[in-house]
C-alpha cells in the first residue's frame, strides 16, 4: 500500500512599525557570503538512474554500492509502478553498470527473484501494475497483491432433459460443439461458432481456473473464433478489443500465468458538433 503524506508548514513574518523613533545603524550584510555559508551542495546519489519510453521503455543504471532500497525507491517513482523487496534486498548493496535494456531483463539483474504483474489490453503495451523483487527462496506473492476485484461473473450451466444420450454418440457430438475451450501446456485453443463473447470468457475462466468479470452487462456481441494453441494472451487479443487480461510474468522461471480476465464497457467516443 503506498501511503503519502501532505506537511504543511506555516512561516509567521513579524513586522515592526513605528513612527518616531530611529533604528539604529546595522551592519551591512554579504548576501554572496551568507549564501555560501547556509547553502549546502546536495549529497550526490551512488547511482546512475535513466528511464525513458520512446521508441520503448529501456532503462539504463549506473551503481557504486548503492543500497538497493535507494535504487528502487527511485525505479519506481520513474516508472510509477509499485516495487516490493524482500527482507534481504532491502539493506543489500549493488554495484552494477547497463544501457538501455527493456524492462524485464533489467529487473532481472537487480534480484534473483523477479514477477511482474501486467494488464494486457488489446492494441496496446503490457501495462506493469506491480514489481516483485524478492529473496532467492522467498515464494511468490499472493495472488491479489496488486490485482484484485470486487466483483465475479459466473456460470451456471444444466440440462433440463431427462436422460443421458448413448454414449455411442458422445464423440460425434464433441466434435460438432459450438463452443470448445482447451488449455493445456500454457497454450490455449479456442473453437467457437455464433457464441456470446461473454460465455466464451466464462468458459476461458473455468477453463484456466481464474475470475472473470463480465462489466459489460448488456453486451448481446456474438463471435467465431478459431484458435488453436496460443499462449492465453496472444489468444484474448484475438477475441475482442473490450478485454482486460491480467497475468503475472516469472521471470525467474520463464513462466507466465493468467490472474483475471475483465470484459469492460466499450469506449466511449465524444461527437463533435458540427
Amino acid at each position: 500500500m503506498k501511503r503519502t503524506g501532505f506537511y504543511h508548514y506555516a512561516m509567521i513574518v513579524l513586522v515592526c512599525l513605528t513612527s518616531f523613533t530611529i533604528a539604529p545603524a546595522q551592519k551591512p550584510t554579504h548576501p554572496e557570503a551568507d549564501a555560501k555559508k547556509e547553502t549546502k551542495p546536495a549529497a550526490k546519489l551512488p547511482f546512475e538512474l535513466t528511464v525513458k519510453t520512446r521508441p520503448i521503455l529501456n532503462i539504463s543504471l549506473k551503481a557504486e554500492k548503492a543500497k538497493v532500497s535507494e535504487v528502487t525507491q527511485e525505479l519506481s517513482k520513474r516508472l510509477k509502478v509499485p516495487i516490493f523487496l524482500g527482507t534481504e534486498r532491502q539493506n543489500e548493496l549493488l554495484t552494477i553498470e547497463f544501457s538501455q535494456l527493456t524492462l524485464e531483463p533489467a529487473l532481472q539483474l537487480l534480484s534473483p527473484t523477479v514477477y511482474v504483474d501486467y494488464e494486457i489490453s488489446p492494441g496496446e503495451q503490457p501495462k506493469a501494475l506491480g514489481i516483485y523483487l524478492y529473496d532467492a527462496n522467498q515464494g511468490e506473492p499472493p495472488l491479489t497483491a496488486v490485482v484484485n476485484g470486487s466483483t465475479q461473473s459466473m456460470l451456471i450451466e444444466g440440462n433440463t432433459e431427462d436422460g443421458v444420450e448413448p454414449e455411442a454418440e458422445a464423440g460425434a457430438e464433441e466434435k460438432e460443439k459450438p463452443l470448445q475451450i482447451h488449455f493445456k501446456d500454457n497454450l490455449l485453443t479456442v473453437k467457437a461458432k455464433k457464441q456470446p463473447l461473454s460465455l466464451v470468457l466464462l468458459k476461458i475462466g473455468e477453463e484456466l481456473g481464474i475470475p472473470v468479470d463480465i462489466q459489460e452487462l448488456n453486451s448481446s456481441a456474438v463471435i467465431d473464433a478459431d484458435i488453436s494453441k496460443l499462449p492465453v494472451e496472444d489468444a484474448v487479443r484475438q477475441l475482442s478489443p473490450n478485454i482486460r487480461l491480467f497475468l503475472r510474468a516469472d521471470l525467474t522461471r520463464a513462466e507466465r500465468r493468467a490472474l483475471r480476465l475483465v470484459l469492460a464497457e466499450p469506449a466511449k467516443t465524444t461527437q463533435q458538433n458540427p
